[in-house]
């Protein structure tokens, strides 16, 4: 579940502090007194970490809707940005960069803390903030792959913070995800007769995958036949693209890879165990699932059935014909235009629309 295209990420600096809450927040605000738009970077310390945000929109008055990346450790915020910063002009965007990730990673960090349950404080964390800071009862939520989960169980037990969840590239069971991937890899190396590939899944054994090494390296097959990327963007112009219109610096690429290892070590195991079909049967907000026809990186196949068997008081899935597991990346314009056309159908629409 880890990012799938080489993380970018912006660093504004960072400036001021102020108490709120018990959180302490460091913030940094761009817009000029009195603007209707919103261009703000912090980070909100939360039991023994930093966690960076980012928030921008053209009218602050509009919907919040926090992006909650994959990985876990995979700061996509730089992605989102570039290729989905249409929604800043609809939304106010909150890109989070969740603990270990991107600019909230910290090489000191306890491993020992990086566990589901406290990404689901955390997340708490930055909801509360952002509901008083934005003076929002509710916020949208966004999730990309391992995102998705952690958005999921989230709604779960917060519904009264939660206006809508967006479940983009759902992940349901991770054991029955590595099981359906290798199996595809397996099928389509069979069917093109190329032994490298059969001979490579032999050295890798059969799931569940507990290193990194092994997921990465059934990633990387998948990969090969389409199922990560259908329509792959050109990973090296994007970096360039992104170092020079100031979304990353080289460095910070660096510093990224360094947080999607350590939260991928630490968690791999408690994330075999991770099944959706038992512990989120039902949520009592709106659900919008955005599957990619082609994903057989967490199988949209069984996202699917996963959301027939969801109960939610309004649910719809969506699916994206030229995708696989990055749909937000593959199908960009229809990703956004999607995003507010759903939102508006359960009444979460833009100011002024």
């Amino acid at each position: 579940m880890q990012t799938l295209l080489r993380p970018l990420t912006i660093g504004p600096i960072l400036i001021g502090a102020l108490l709120s809450g018990g959180l302490i927040v460091r913030a940094h605000r761009e817009e000029p007194p009195g603007s209707a738009s919103i261009s703000r970077s912090e980070y909100v310390s939360a039991e023994g970490a930093k966690l960076y945000l980012l928030t921008r929109g053209a009218d602050r008055r509009a919907p919040v809707l926090l992006w909650l990346h994959g990985g876990p450790g995979g700061a996509e915020r730089p992605l989102f940005r570039y290729f989905n910063s249409e929604l800043e002009t609809h939304f106010v965007v909150v890109y989070w960069d969740q603990r270990s990730a991107g600019r909230s990673f910290d090489p000191e960090g306890d491993p020992r803390r990086l566990t589901v349950a406290q990404h689901i404080t955390d997340l708490d964390a930055v909801v509360d903030h952002l509901r008083r800071s934005l003076g929002r009862e509710k916020i949208v939520l966004i999730g990309h792959s391992w995102g998705t989960a952690l958005g999921l169980l989230y709604a779960r037990d917060h519904p009264d913070k939660v206006s809508a969840f967006i479940g983009v590239n759902q992940v349901v069971a991770m054991r029955e995800s590595q099981r359906a991937e290798y199996e595809f890899v397996q099928a389509e190396a069979s069917r093109r007769h190329e032994n490298d590939v059969l001979v490579r899944l032999q050295e890798i054994g059969r799931p569940p995958f507990i290193t990194v090494d092994h997921e990465q390296a059934m990633e990387t097959l998948a990969d090969r036949y389409g199922g990560v990327f259908h329509e792959e963007p050109h990973r090296m112009w994007v970096m360039v693209r992104g170092i020079f219109s100031g979304l990353v610096t080289p460095s910070e690429i660096v510093r990224i890879h360094r947080g999607i290892h350590m939260s991928l070590e630490a968690m791999s195991a408690e994330l075999l165990d991770l099944d959706l079909m038992r512990s989120v049967r039902s949520v009592d907000v709106p659900v919008l699932f955005f599957l990619g026809r082609h994903d057989r990186h967490v199988d949209s196949n069984l996202a699917a059935a996963y959301f027939d068997a969801l109960r939610a008081p309004f649910k719809r899935l969506i699916w994206f014909e030229r995708s696989a597991h990055n749909v937000p990346f593959e199908e960009a314009r229809s990703f956004n235009g999607t995003v507010v056309r759903e939102l508006q159908s359960v009444g979460v629409g833009p100011v002024g629309h």
